[in-house]
């Protein structure tokens, strides 16, 4: 599918907008508790998408790929400061895939040569997902925008069904009858709203 670029990148940055405003709520006695994400404490998932921007400028703007990145972004990357960290990848993040042409470009993923544009779709969709798991964790709103919605709907249910393969989504669950397009997209995930 065709994506507008403009398009792209409102929706790029409305979902780490999105997750950051999470982030910003997490109180100190917060980090160590649970996510949705299974084994995933608070700071555990908050690491995991910091860790996730800090790939993009590598991946988009450098041109490398995984091995040579390495391990530079495994760990523990928040450190003692896991806002500051957080906003930084954000920005990071957001001004890679907003590059003259970076999303024109081919970047190599663990799985192979994947176009920038379709990187980018897929951090939307992990980002808006995430941004559910963290305000539940933490007990803030957990309704997610429309727009946002609509578009990681439209990103993760062609291969939704072969994500729980990965080890890192929880099988598709069965949504309830009249579902509203936020639980038919958690649902897709394996959560339950």
């Amino acid at each position: 599918m065709e994506k507008d670029v403009t398009t792209l990148l409102s929706r790029h940055a409305e979902a780490l907008a999105l997750f950051g405003d999470r982030v910003h709520q997490v109180r100190a006695d917060q980090w160590d508790e649970p996510t949705p994400c299974t084994d995933w404490s608070v700071r555990d998932l908050v690491n995991h998408l910091t860790s996730e921007q800090l790939w993009v400028p590598d991946l988009v703007t450098a041109g490398a790929t995984v091995e040579e990145v390495g391990d530079a972004h495994e760990g523990d990357v928040l450190g003692t400061r896991p806002r500051a960290v957080w906003d930084a990848a954000a920005r990071a993040a957001r001004k890679a895939f907003a590059e003259p042409g970076a999303l024109g470009r081919t970047v190599w993923l663990s799985y192979g040569e994947t176009p920038a544009v379709a990187y980018c779709s897929q951090m939307i969709m992990d980002a808006v997902v995430h941004s559910w798991d963290l305000a539940r964790a933490i007990g803030a709103s957990e309704r997610l925008p429309d727009a946002l919605v609509a578009f990681a709907l439209d990103e993760v249910t062609p291969y939704a069904a072969g994500l729980s393969d990965s080890g890192f989504f929880a099988p598709p669950i069965e949504p309830p009858p009249g579902d509203s397009h936020q639980t038919r997209l958690l649902a897709l995930l394996g959560r339950r709203a």
